[in-house]
């Protein structure tokens, strides 16, 4: 899968309609070239998008992609401002790594051990293996459970755990994913376009 992020920039509002209609017209280029593509995100703004997320699956995905990276020109009078001198509008489509699969609490990416409690409860946590220790395997994250006297318990807190904190790395994958996102804002280049569209209906003009 190939992710492929149409941003505005720092540009102005005939720059946001560009992003809206960009992605439109890479959403349609795709599908008669046979490639699966879907609007994962897009952020929205006054008079059309600040940013455009689409994820790109299959043959001819990877060509696509690379015919869109760099800066999009769209040269149109303004829309929202007649009689305005400036026509030139750009666009920046860069790639990004898509996020890693959801982790997943298959039995396979589990070790799980028991071991003797050592914390409070008499002579009973001394002696039972009751306290469950689990490893995903995937990312290294451990998770813990030692307070119940039942090791079933034990096996069931500690599997709670361990999906909370799997959780949190997932929330900050995506904080990270957004992040880098949002700093693509700032390095639009304008200037030797990949591609050239050309009026409200963005008829594509060879640069």
């Amino acid at each position: 899968m190939t992710w492929l992020l149409l941003t505005a920039g720092r540009g102005p509002a005939e720059c946001r309609m560009a992003v809206a209609g960009l992605s439109r017209i890479l959403l349609a280029e795709a599908d008669e070239a046979g490639v699966e593509a879907e609007l994962v995100a897009a952020e929205t703004a006054p008079h059309g998008l600040m940013s455009a997320l689409v994820a790109l699956r299959g043959d001819g995905a990877e060509t696509l992609a690379r015919s869109w990276e760099g800066t999009v020109q769209w040269i149109c009078p303004s829309p929202l401002r007649p009689g305005w001198a400036r026509k030139n509008w750009f666009v920046g489509v860069s790639r990004l790594s898509p996020p890693p699969p959801s982790p997943d609490l298959s039995d396979r990416d589990l070790r799980i051990e028991t071991m003797r409690s050592s914390g409070p409860g008499g002579q009973h946590v001394n002696t039972t293996e009751s306290a469950v220790r689990i490893t995903h395997l995937p990312t290294g994250t451990v998770a813990l459970a030692r307070e119940e006297r039942s090791q079933h318990r034990n096996r069931a807190l500690a599997l709670a755990r361990l999906a909370a904190a799997l959780d949190g790395l997932e929330r900050e994958a995506d904080r990270v994913a957004g992040h880098r996102r949002w700093s693509r804002h700032d390095a639009l280049e304008r200037g030797n376009p990949v591609r050239i569209y050309v009026g409200e209906r963005f008829t594509r003009r060879a640069p």
